[in-house]
């Protein structure tokens, strides 16, 4: 029987908690070179420790993805947790066609990033603080909880001051300085994304992180 997920909001409280320790299941199963699909089981399963946020996406203990290494792959090298060595990404988008480029892009560039995708603004405010990205990528034009709405709400946020913010959308400049602009840590392209531009940004952020840490 599946082992019911514990709430990821609930570790977030301990004294020793912080959001490196962790990571979405598409980077887990990069780290053991695992289908999701083969990482979901192992999770439900009680093999791998993971939370549910309040959102419904899973973070995996770097700790036990370690611990799982040391016991079924004890030849290969244990996962480097240092959160200088990889970038936590979030990408809210809700075409399901844009999410899959940035999907294919991101895998084809096999960078250390830990990327999680969410389908709505809304969502990504439920869980966004405790995720606590590096980089937020997302769209403006949204159903429901438009990108400007979430921007303005994560703008009164203290712990997500040090967050870079990228948005990416068909949205032309006039109309968002008229829906009262950006914060002013981020960055505006118009889209069809530039997939090779994005590859630079995110390897230039990479070298900064390594940096600032």
């Amino acid at each position: 029987m599946p082992r019911e997920p514990q709430i990821f909001e609930s570790a977030a409280t301990s004294n020793d908690f912080s959001s490196d320790d962790y990571c979405g299941t598409t980077y887990a199963a990069r780290l053991l070179g695992l289908s999701v699909a083969t990482v979901q089981s192992l999770v439900e399963k009680g093999e791998i420790d993971a939370w549910k946020t309040l959102g419904g996406h899973r973070r995996l203990s770097l700790r036990a993805i370690n611990a799982y290494l040391h016991k079924n792959s004890p030849q290969l090298a244990p996962v480097d947790a240092d959160p200088r060595s990889r970038l936590s990404v979030l990408v809210v988008e809700d075409e399901e066609g844009t999410r899959e480029l940035y999907k294919a892009h991101f895998d084809e560039w096999d960078m250390p990033v830990d990327c999680s995708f969410m389908p709505s603004a809304l969502e990504a405010l439920i869980d966004i603080a405790m995720m606590r990205p590096n980089l937020l990528i997302t769209d403006l034009n949204m159903p429901g909880v438009d990108g400007m709405e979430m921007l303005r709400a994560l703008k009164r946020n203290p712990q997500l001051l040090s967050m870079q913010i990228l948005v990416i959308s068909g949205m032309p400049k006039e109309a968002v300085a008229k829906k009262g602009g950006l914060p002013p840590n981020s960055l505006y392209l118009q889209k069809p994304i530039n997939f090779d531009w994005l590859h630079g940004y995110i390897s230039n952020l990479m070298v900064a992180n390594r940096q600032w840490r």
